[in-house]
């Protein structure tokens, strides 16, 4: 069991046989009544988020989630196929199983998969990856009507905004937990 008031970003609980990660938690004292917990949960098996709010001291079951080092191999037809890094078994996950992940995963990168009573409900990912550049315009000098950005096209199908210095072949470092430009690599 786990106090709402330990409460962090992260920490996975069991709500009505469902697992609910935090995504977000605001310890409210008003200045009448008693105290409360305002949390933003995110379901673990069908990604919904939804706000809850639970009183101060409120005890909820703790959720055991596994957690796997898995090697990203191919994608094929929709599918990706990982294999376990201990045992080397191999699963495959559909595209909705993978979530925004599959922007971001290049063949033999390491991911730490989620699982909950057997079945996949998340992925940890690096907080950056580095990604090539395949297609973008070229930057042309004077152009900052636009804010000095442009949009380019990743290796992997993501298309994310970058400066407009950047150009096709180059190698950039990715914010994968919101898919923005963070640097060139």
């Amino acid at each position: 069991m786990i106090s709402v008031n330990d409460f962090r970003t992260g920490v996975t609980v069991e709500i009505e046989g469902d697992v609910w990660q935090v995504v977000d938690f605001q310890h409210v004292k008003p200045g009448k009544g008693a105290a409360f917990v305002r949390a933003k949960l995110k379901n673990g098996r069908t990604g919904a988020v939804v706000e809850r709010t639970f009183n101060a001291g409120e005890k909820l079951p703790k959720a055991h989630v596994d957690r796997r080092e898995m090697q990203f191999l191919y994608e094929s037809d929709g599918m990706f196929n990982l294999m376990d890094n201990e045992t080397f078994e191999q699963i495959e996950l559909s595209a909705e199983q993978m979530g925004d992940a599959r922007k971001f995963l290049k063949e033999n990168m390491n991911i730490a998969v989620l699982f909950f009573q057997g079945n996949v409900i998340g992925m940890d990912l690096p907080m950056s990856v580095e990604l090539t550049v395949v297609e973008t315009d070229p930057g042309i000098r004077g152009d900052t009507a636009t804010g000095g950005t442009k949009p380019a096209k990743l290796e992997t199908g993501h298309v994310v905004r970058v400066p407009l210095f950047i150009n096709v072949g180059e190698v950039l470092r990715i914010d994968t937990r919101s898919g923005d430009y963070i640097e060139r690599a």
